[in-house]
């Protein structure tokens, strides 16, 4: 019996599986960034009650968690199914995202580096917007905690925005007992302190000058923190952002691949 081999365009099995591979770590950390997201408004009630998202008045953090979640299963759902269906439509579309993605990146980055004036600005107001609802939302809370910790930083200029918040502020017909004073997150720490003061910024800004304060609490502002911290840091970041756009432009390499590989398998059957 003699056996005859037919040369003929096929979709490669090696990119095939390298792309639902890829995809299918993304897709399942989407589902447990939306799992996480869903669990956290649980928790503050939100799920029970929806009416409770209009009512916060600074940033809620899960909204990144559920954003990111979203567009992370989605575009895993969409590169594991188009792989292994060798579906054209979802191959594209996983392409089309994830270049837009990219190409928001690098204009963010741009306009970044244009305009950093404004930005500044912009960071600065976003963050004295958020100190206003601190005491709305734990997310937000203990996400403005982390910040001015890790930073040794105290308000978004100085410690005096926190005159913006309704807790902290000094007008006299403020009842609260945390009035003139600023959030423990503010405080010098000590490394000998083991138990945590959440009271060591209370009545704080009561007296004295912005000098005296430094002795127990920061006065430096986070932009600035943010601005020094950028340049001792700058490998890293520019480290990070090469990975992320090499991760990207493999899942598009990967994506275009297969989907010249299907043409010509449709091609040469019709």
């Amino acid at each position: 019996m003699h056996y005859y081999r037919y040369e003929s365009a096929e979709v490669s099995c090696c990119y095939k599986y390298l792309m639902f591979s890829y995809n299918i770590i993304f897709w399942l950390a989407g589902g447990a960034f939306i799992a996480i997201g869903l669990w956290a408004w649980s928790e503050k009630g939100v799920l029970s009650d929806i009416t409770q998202v209009t009512r916060m008045h600074g940033f809620d953090p899960v909204w990144l968690v559920l954003l990111v979640g979203a567009v992370t299963f989605v575009l895993g759902f969409a590169g594991c199914v188009g792989a292994l269906r060798e579906n054209i439509c979802l191959l594209k579309f996983f392409t089309g995202i994830i270049g837009f993605i990219f190409f928001l990146e690098l204009t963010a980055a741009v306009l970044a580096i244009v305009f950093q004036e404004p930005l500044r600005e912009w960071i600065s107001d976003f963050f004295v917007a958020n100190v206003k609802g601190y005491r709305d939302d734990i997310d937000l809370q203990n996400l403005i905690d982390s910040l001015q910790r890790l930073n040794n930083c105290c308000g978004a200029k100085d410690p005096n925005d926190w005159d913006k918040n309704v807790y902290f502020n000094c007008t006299s017909d403020n009842p609260s007992r945390e009035k003139c004073g600023v959030p423990f997150s503010c405080c010098v720490s000590d490394p000998a302190v083991t138990v945590l003061n959440t009271q060591c910024g209370y009545d704080i800004r009561s007296t004295g000058s912005m000098n005296q304060w430094s002795n127990t609490i920061y006065v430096k502002g986070c932009v600035a923190a943010l601005e020094e911290w950028l340049p001792r840091n700058i490998y890293i970041v520019a480290g990070a952002f090469i990975v992320i756009s090499l991760l990207q432009m493999v899942g598009i390499y990967l994506a275009r691949t297969l989907i010249s590989d299907i043409e010509k398998v449709k091609f040469n059957y019709y």
